[in-house]
């Protein structure tokens, strides 16, 4: 059993294969955190400090006070002075103080409301622990769902309105875990649009130090993924602890170090973006947040996040090879038609695509970025027979056929918006605000979701489309809703995501043979929730190789390479950019962006190639074990390889400012000391020992350059 009740202690203990994490009842009132880390039979007992100007409960010893305690969860007003996980006001004051009642432990996991939740397996346990705030009648579930062979929990809560008035929440983070001091390392990404994920790590200090999102997307700004570790900790050793959080919204990841010098980390909703009234007798499902530890460096926190995305938050069909798709924007923008795509398809069935897929400028009046959003309907000056004929075509040429959208904007220059101006999220009185020549819909309106739904089952019900790629190219402002009530207005933001993920949950049903990719504007929906329902995530509109070298190592800390969609982009004629490109397009899923038509035959040729050896080792790729072995981030050079079971696959890129001649010796330490490895792509062979002593690779200091050793060992 992965979790257990110690009854005499009052104690919860969950393990996983390598951790655990544990939790008392104290004074039957609190749940008192003690434990989180290496597995061990050995939980240290409570130690209760007494705190001058510590509140506590009369009848209670002074040492029982909320504010000295490391707490499961917090609750706003309670005598915990902290950053609490819970504000909830039935009265005005948000104040509110669950106390324990029962606990459940059970196989599987709940399901959560129209939001997306990892799944369970045969294997998964879930403890479900029941709290109940007299005074408003409502009650609190927590939940910790086990993931035991990956190392990683999940923490979300369900709270059920049992009183006879409405309760507005004011604050939600379901994954609160106090950690008995102080002396970690913050590691989190920041950037912005073009330059996402970019890598800081800062020691902590006392106070509340945070990332978060308040713009409707978990954005190209900040990502939800946090980790803490030790000072010293690397890619092998330390201990590092890494959360995250399933969901595509505002958010707020706060860490807090107190007087004691313990630190809080809480995910969560945060209270500047959300709050959700219950009437009485009404649930609310929060979002689910992700947890796991590493005592051996951030490698093996890595992994254990990029297995569990791929097992239990990803698609199955990500499973499946991803296709190698031409997408038109870089070649062709919003100057597309019928001719010119059939053309495209002829020569990328002739390189060895899978795929071509049409970006913007197939709809209504879109001819730029001022009009047409909101129309999902062919243009028929671009496509004279519809569609349903061009399709045909493309698919007669011997490619898939794949399509853009972008469901949850609209211009204003567009019928949709002409008809219904109220469905658009604004505040009355207000003039709303473009970006991109856009608005947002409103998706917390149920109308809203009815018409795209109508619409798209109209435009695409009887075509044979293999790949949506779903678009967000603004972040949501003017965050008011027509179709709200004025007590309601601040659950717009929660409400909208939920809104688009029935559309995508739809999308799925509907088109089952159909894959999607999300995006907005690249990475700035780059989450667990969109994960969920796509193969992939265009992770940047950047796809400079230079810039996407650091990005892609990034992402990769906490996500997969089976999400990070990869293309080459402009080669032109240079052979040696193409290489490079190439090489740096390979950490993740493969595809293209360049005008085919104008590129000759040397180049098409190089592509070809490519495009096939790329399919010989795809597989390393998306299902392979990662290791980081240098980070464009701190050294001239990226250095990383792929492991899985026979085979690695090694990718070195050089930065412009490396070094010429200078030799860099890499272990491979996933290799097999007893194999014998061969380099396909050269004949050279390494003995598996060799690999884990180190392999020398001698940079060549000039531009454009990066090393590629695909290995595998004799049978």
């Amino acid at each position: 059993m992965s979790i257990r009740y110690i009854k005499d202690k009052k104690r919860f203990i969950i393990n996983t294969q390598h951790t655990t994490y544990a939790f008392d009842v104290a004074y039957d009132h609190y749940l008192y955190h003690t434990y989180y880390g290496k597995k061990t039979s050995k939980i240290p007992d409570p130690h209760f400090h007494t705190i001058s100007f510590a509140p506590y409960l009369a009848g209670q010893h002074p040492r029982s006070s909320p504010d000295s305690f490391p707490l499961e969860v917090s609750f706003y007003g309670s005598g915990d002075f902290r950053p609490n996980s819970l504000r909830l006001s039935a009265d005005g004051t948000g104040v509110c103080d669950f106390v324990y009642q029962s606990y459940r432990i059970f196989k599987g996991r709940v399901a959560l409301d129209s939001l997306p939740a990892a799944r369970a397996d045969g294997d998964t346990q879930t403890l479900e622990i029941t709290l109940l705030d007299e005074v408003s009648g409502c009650r609190l579930k927590l939940y910790y769902t086990v993931f035991a062979d990956l190392d990683v929990i999940s923490r979300y809560m369900i709270l059920e309105n049992g009183g006879k008035d409405s309760v507005t929440i004011e604050k939600c983070m379901p994954l609160t875990l106090d950690l008995c001091r102080s002396d970690f390392d913050m590691v989190s990404f920041y950037g912005t649009y073009n330059q996402e994920l970019r890598l800081q790590r800062h020691p902590l200090h006392h106070g509340t130090q945070s990332v978060y999102s308040n713009r409707g997307a978990s954005s190209h700004q900040y990502n939800p993924f946090l980790a803490l570790c030790d000072h010293k900790a690397n890619e092998e050793r330390g201990e590092v602890y890494g959360f995250n959080f399933v969901y595509s919204g505002s958010f707020l990841d706060e860490v807090d170090v107190d007087q004691l010098n313990r630190t809080r980390v809480q995910v969560g909703l945060g209270s500047e973006c959300f709050s959700y009234t219950l009437g009485a007798g009404e649930t609310f499902s929060s979002p689910e947040a992700i947890m796991t530890y590493s005592a051996s460096g951030f490698g093996k926190m890595t992994r254990n996040l990029h297995r569990f995305v791929r097992d239990h938050i990803m698609p199955a069909s990500a499973l499946a090879p991803h296709p190698v798709v031409l997408n038109t924007w870089e070649a062709c923008y919003f100057n597309i038609d019928e001719e010119k795509l059939v053309a495209f398809a002829k020569e990328a069935k002739a390189v060895g695509f899978d795929m071509l897929v049409m970006d913007d400028g197939w709809f209504g009046a879109r001819n730029n970025d001022r009009a047409g959003l909101g129309d999902w309907f062919e243009n028929r000056a671009k496509f004279p027979a519809g569609l349903a004929s061009f399709v045909n075509r493309i698919k007669a040429e011997g490619v898939k056929f794949g399509i853009w959208i972008e469901p949850e904007m609209v211009n204003p220059d567009s019928d949709l918006y002409r008809h219904h101006p109220d469905w658009a999220l604004r505040v009355r009185g207000r003039e709303p605000l473009l970006s991109r020549n856009q608005l947002v819909l409103d998706m917390s309106n149920p109308e809203v979701l009815d018409y795209l739904m109508k619409q798209f089952e109209e435009t695409f019900g009887d075509l044979p489309i293999d790949y949506f790629k779903w678009d967000m190219n603004r972040h949501l402002s003017n965050v008011g809703s027509c179709y709200l009530a004025s007590n309601k207005q601040g659950e717009i933001f929660f409400r909208y995501m939920q809104g688009v993920y029935r559309l995508l949950e739809w999308f799925a049903i509907r088109f089952p043979n159909a894959v999607i990719e999300t995006c907005s504007g690249g990475g700035g929906r780059y989450d667990l929730g969109m994960m969920q329902y796509g193969i992939q995530i265009w992770t940047s509109d950047n796809t400079n190789p230079c810039d996407r070298t650091r990005i892609q190592a990034s992402a990769l800390v906490a996500y997969p390479a089976a999400t990070m969609s990869c293309h080459v982009s402009n080669p032109r004629d240079n052979l040696a950019s193409l290489d490079y490109r190439y090489k740096v397009a390979v950490g993740g899923m493969l595809g293209y962006e360049l005008n085919i038509l104008n590129m000759g035959d040397e180049i098409k040729s190089i592509m070809s190639e490519q495009i096939r050896e790329y399919k010989s080792f795809e597989h390393a790729i998306r299902l392979g074990d990662y290791y980081s072995l240098a980070s464009p981030e701190k050294y001239d050079y990226s250095a990383y390889y792929y492991a899985k079971e026979d085979e690695i696959l090694l990718t070195v890129i050089e930065k412009k400012d490396c070094q010429k001649g200078s030799t860099k010796r890499l272990k491979i330490k996933a290799a097999n000391p007893d194999a014998v490895y061969t380099d396909l792509r050269t004949g050279k062979t390494y003995s598996g020992h060799l690999l884990k002593e180190g392999i020398v690779i001698d940079l060549t200091g000039e531009a454009d350059s990066a090393h590629l050793l695909y290995l595998k060992a004799k049978a």
